[in-house]
């Protein structure tokens, strides 16, 4: 590959960031791991700061570093964008990275890539299905599907629909240790819960018009909802989900809804984020449109 100029040092350095060895990157890039450490010198020479901290084993990035790897990916995103805009007159190429949640993606956004893939050919779709928030300006994402109220930043959002919440047990597991019959019943089950941040904590319940939250608790807490809900059906405990997310297994039996009289009807919504700005990529614009052709910003369940 060509390394002569800002443009080939920005692809060896996010090579090696990503790769993270010298020897790893210049296998990738089919260049020597001298010629991957003279091209790194040269940036931190240029820059007067280190963009690297090496080790025998390991690299990593300083805080100019990482400033750099963010600035590098978007750069190179912006040459690619306008040289395929020109090459193909505006018909939307390349790649896209997409997040979504574990559950929703393979229930909500699996089964529309088809689609898309058929309609925008030249899209590449580059799916990631995690519970982790991706940073999105650090460059680890295009577009991320995220659940509830988005916190204050630079990125746009466009919403693509909602879903409501319903408190779940196995059949099984009610045999066992009986159903609660109201929301304090539950302080004496196995209540399985999620061990992000939330902006407030506990479960919410409505009666007789006045809405107040349990802190419930129980053995297990985990980050996925996808993890909560398996160990729901495998009658491990309680769990609170997305009425989506447990769609199936309620209308087969092998979850049973819970507490119903007493369900606040809260509901989250869920939103397609991005860069956006004039410089936003077609691609990215396309398969945003895409999202909210499909989900209508109505209820998922």
């Amino acid at each position: 590959m060509d390394v002569s100029g800002r443009s080939g040092e920005m692809e060896v350095f996010i090579a090696v960031a990503e790769q993270g060895s010298l020897s790893a990157a210049a296998r990738q890039l089919d260049l020597t791991p001298s010629a991957i450490s003279r091209i790194i010198a040269r940036i931190e020479t240029r820059l007067g700061a280190r963009l690297l901290v090496r080790t025998t084993r390991h690299i990593s990035l300083t805080v100019e570093g990482e400033t750099y790897l963010r600035a590098a990916r978007r750069i190179l995103a912006d040459i690619a964008e306008v040289e395929d805009a020109i090459t193909d007159q505006g018909v939307p190429r390349g790649r896209i990275r997409v997040s979504a949640s574990l559950t929703h993606g393979r229930i909500a956004i699996v089964p529309l890539l088809g689609e898309f893939c058929a309609r925008y050919p030249k899209v590449v779709v580059d799916l990631s299905l995690t519970d982790h928030v991706v940073d999105i300006l650090g460059g680890q994402a295009d577009i991320a599907v995220r659940f509830g109220a988005l916190a204050d930043s630079p990125l746009s959002a466009r919403k693509l629909g909602e879903t409501g919440h319903v408190i779940v047990a196995a059949p099984d597991y009610l045999a066992r240790h009986g159903t609660p019959r109201t929301p304090e019943d539950l302080f004496a089950h196995n209540c399985l819960g999620f061990n992000f941040r939330r902006a407030e904590a506990g479960w919410p319940f409505r009666h007789e018009g006045r809405d107040f939250r349990l802190r419930v608790t129980g053995s297990i807490v985990a980050n996925s909802g996808e993890a909560l809900t398996h160990l729901a059906r495998h009658g491990v405990g309680i769990a609170r989900e997305g009425a989506f997310a447990v769609q199936d297994d309620l209308a087969s039996g092998k979850l049973v809804a819970l507490l119903e009289a007493f369900n606040p009807q809260d509901r989250d919504a869920f939103h397609a984020v991005f860069v956006g700005g004039p410089t936003m990529p077609a691609r990215v614009r396309v398969f945003v449109d895409f999202l909210v052709e499909k989900f209508g910003a109505g209820p998922l369940a």
